[in-house]
């Protein structure tokens, strides 16, 4: 097995790429992470580097801030706005504006997440079982596919309901199985509840930043309680930054494809990878046994 534990500028480069390509592109980081660690033996590079994978996923919200850096301005003005109007009891009955509306919906979307924090143990277990990622890949593959046969809705912040975000939330909370795509499934699933593409795209990235930075938050506590070695800290920061651009650019590419009807090309992809490691799994339990 691979040993990797001395990071290179080079290597702070690929891995940003990686992290920026695959966090938005809807093929599933975490199964290509999982798969990685099975046939490469790369998880030496998360294990020794703690801090530095905390800090590319920082990286990519930053990505997603600067393209919804409008959206989110106005989401924390809102949310601030609606406190005021409920300590002030001030509540006239008006239908509220599309951005606290927004911000209600993506607090219900991230409700399921708490469930599935009681299955963490079992779910980490999941990274080892190559034959199920692979299987969740190709599943990853159809879901794609499919989303893009849907019919178009119309659906935005100002008519979408609780009940269609926690929904929209489930499929968030499901695609925690490595090999399911985050942003695949959750925009697939807001499609299919009538959202408007764009608007589908919108929702499910802004859903991630309190998700994603919950996560990260808890991830820097055991990263900075391990230590790391501060000599490399310009190697890491080359990583992020290299994370952050990449991103963004990766998520320009998502919006554009799915306002174009052509989100379904990414299935081909995890069909491709999600059978070839199926295969190669399969190879490999029957050579050790």
């Amino acid at each position: 097995m691979m040993e990797v534990t001395d990071l290179t500028y080079l290597m702070s480069i690929l891995m940003g790429i990686i992290q920026g390509v695959a966090e938005f592109l809807p093929i599933s980081s975490s199964g290509h992470l999982a798969l990685f660690q099975a046939f490469f033996g790369m998880e030496n590079v998360e294990e020794s580097h703690l801090f530095f994978t905390v800090l590319l996923h920082f990286g990519t919200l930053v990505s997603v801030c600067l393209v919804y850096w409008r959206d989110i301005v106005e989401m924390i003005r809102e949310f601030f706005l609606g406190i005021a109007s409920l300590a002030g009891k001030k509540g006239t009955g008006a239908t509220p504006p599309p951005a606290r509306r927004l911000v209600m919906l993506i607090i219900v979307a991230t409700l399921p997440l708490f469930v599935m924090v009681l299955f963490q143990d079992a779910l980490e277990s999941l990274f080892s079982n190559v034959i199920l990622v692979s299987c969740a890949l190709i599943a990853t593959g159809f879901i794609l596919f499919f989303s893009d046969r849907l019919a178009h809705g119309r659906k935005s912040a100002k008519n979408a309901t609780v009940a269609d975000a926690l929904i929209v939330g489930c499929g968030q909370a499901i695609a925690v199985i490595p090999g399911l795509s985050r942003s695949g499934t959750t925009i697939s699933v807001g499609m299919l509840r009538g959202f408007d593409r764009n608007f589908a795209v919108r929702f499910s990235f802004l859903m991630s930043l309190p998700a994603v930075l919950g996560a990260n938050i808890l991830s820097l506590k055991s990263a900075l309680e391990t230590g790391f070695d501060h000599s490399l800290l310009p190697v890491y920061l080359v990583g992020v930054v290299v994370a952050a651009v990449v991103g963004y650019f990766a998520i320009r590419l998502v919006k554009l494809l799915a306002d174009q009807g052509k989100f379904g090309k990414f299935a081909y992809y995890c069909w491709g990878v999600g059978l070839g490691s199926l295969i190669a799994g399969i190879v490999k339990m029957a050579v050790l046994h």
